[in-house]
């Protein structure tokens, strides 16, 4: 319906005197536009004020209502003004074909002035309450997106807080990394949203791993290793096959992050192209997070190491077009890591290392010595290493 004081109808006949009538039968109610062919009836119906009905004879000179009514149609901006033709034609065909163009009703000629303003009325009600119940749609819509949104975020944070009481920002920087690298890769807009919201569901198999596995500083068994590597598995099992398109993205990204370029990864060991798109991009989204940010045992590295290291291992663990764009979206994903960095108050059970502070001691004993930095350092890489 338009906003504006009163509703445009556009009449649109060959004979003046008809248009007349219909001016005079309507202004009392309605702004009225009249037009005498086709071609001024298109340009009068795109331009300003929109019309919110069209009164259209279905017999004219040079371009027929049918046709008229079909290129309207045919319009983003029109396509929704309700059309109802004028025709002194009786026959079921004509009507039919009217029907078929898109109008919503006849008016037989000759036309009665009370007939015409009821027809009218009603056509306006039916197409303010068809706009209303489009409005509420997308309203609701909406709502249901975003509420959806918000749960993938929550469940998301829930296998983080199983797996680690550090959690921190990562659900946010998880989602903004996928689509910043993503639409880098040449993704469109809307497929990078869905790569956010679905992202932080990449790990949510490890809710079927007890934490304290997860949760272990020692190097895993090989018990402990193989139920680390079923987790892929659960996390599909966990949000199961659907038809909604998001869904379907999320349980592809968690069953497949892990599948290496070279086809060493797991669960399928999947080589190359045959790993799903959104699983690689999120297979360097996962690394560069997890290699960045404070984990309960151990510190964050680099950005710069963990840039070369993803960097080291493309054409191996990862796709090469994706560390290109990775390279590509890094200096955002900075932007992006500064904005929504942990703050130290996020950060639980911090235990980088086993560094155990003695009572004073006598002047005659000396101090104990720290941990060689390249113990640490190795002893962090190992850790790493079986986590990934």
């Amino acid at each position: 319906m338009s906003t504006k004081d009163r509703p445009v109808i556009l009449a649109v006949d060959d004979s003046p005197d008809l248009l007349a009538l219909m001016s005079k039968a309507l202004s009392s109610a309605y702004t009225v536009i009249t037009v005498e062919d086709g071609g001024n009836a298109i340009v009068a119906a795109e331009g300003e004020p929109r019309p919110d009905l069209i009164l259209l004879d279905v017999d004219m000179p040079e371009v027929s209502g049918f046709e008229v009514c079909r290129a309207l149609k045919g319009e983003a901006r029109t396509a929704d003004i309700p059309i109802i033709f004028l025709t002194s034609r009786s026959e079921t065909q004509a009507q039919v074909e009217g029907f078929e163009s898109g109008a919503v009703d006849y008016v037989t000629k000759p036309i009665n002035g009370k007939v015409l303003m009821a027809r009218v009325r009603m056509h306006l009600a039916l197409a303010d309450r068809r706009h209303e119940l489009e409005r509420l749609v997308q309203e609701r819509t909406a709502q249901l997106e975003k509420t959806r949104a918000e749960l993938i975020r929550r469940l998301g944070r829930a296998m983080q807080l199983h797996e680690s009481s550090a959690v921190g920002n990562r659900v946010m920087r998880l989602a903004q990394y996928a689509r910043l690298i993503s639409q880098t890769a040449g993704a469109k807009p809307q497929v990078g949203e869905m790569m956010a919201i679905a992202a932080p569901l990449h790990d949510v198999g490890k809710l079927g791993i007890p934490s304290e596995i997860l949760q272990k500083k020692e190097k895993l068994s090989a018990p402990d290793w193989e139920r680390i590597r079923r987790h892929p598995k659960i996390g599909a099992e966990i949000i199961g096959e659907h038809d909604d398109p998001l869904l379907r993205l999320a349980r592809q990204i968690a069953l497949t992050h892990h599948e290496n370029w070279d086809g060493s990864g797991y669960p399928d060991g999947l080589k190359g192209e045959a790993i799903p798109w959104p699983g690689r991009v999120m297979a360097v989204v996962d690394s560069f997070e997890a290699m960045t940010a404070t984990q309960f045992y151990r510190g964050p590295r680099t950005t710069d190491d963990a840039q070369f290291e993803i960097e080291k291992l493309s054409g191996k663990r990862y796709d090469p077009a994706i560390v290109e764009a990775f390279k590509k979206a890094l200096p955002a994903m900075l932007k992006v890591r500064e904005t929504f960095a942990d703050a130290l108050s996020d950060m639980i059970n911090l235990d980088f290392a086993k560094t155990v502070v003695k009572p004073a001691a006598a002047p005659a004993k000396p101090a104990a010595a720290a941990p060689k930095p390249d113990t640490a350092t190795k002893a962090t890489s190992r850790t790493d290493a079986r986590r990934k």
